[in-house]
């Protein structure tokens, strides 16, 4: 019965989530470098092409799904330690831009 009347009057039942903010450039820019950062020290042509992943991502979501492929590019020329300590160091720069459910940290 309460689903009908909140119909009849319009207002909606789930509770208002906010919707992240678009990032701006400059805000993208400094994404972008931090995301660089942590992959500074690896040199392979799977880092090449993650570096030109990073540089034509439009938007923090982009650039948040490049995280994965970040940590596996460390893994790879680190451990998985090392790369989950980088990768997690990100989750600060990426606040404000993603839903907060997104921002998990990686075990």
């Amino acid at each position: 019965m309460i689903s009908s009347l909140a119909r009849i009057f319009g207002v909606t039942m789930a509770p208002h989530q906010r919707s992240p903010r678009s990032a701006s450039l400059k805000d993208l820019a400094m994404i972008r470098n931090q995301l660089m950062r942590c992959i500074a020290d690896c040199t392979s042509q799977t880092a090449q092409r993650l570096r030109s992943k990073i540089d034509q991502a439009r938007s923090a979501q982009e650039l948040w799904m490049l995280r994965n492929d970040a940590f596996q590019l460390i893994s790879q020329q680190h451990n998985q330690s090392i790369a989950a300590e980088r990768i997690n160091a990100l989750i600060q720069c990426f606040e404000g831009w993603l839903e907060p459910k997104q921002l998990v940290l990686i075990k």
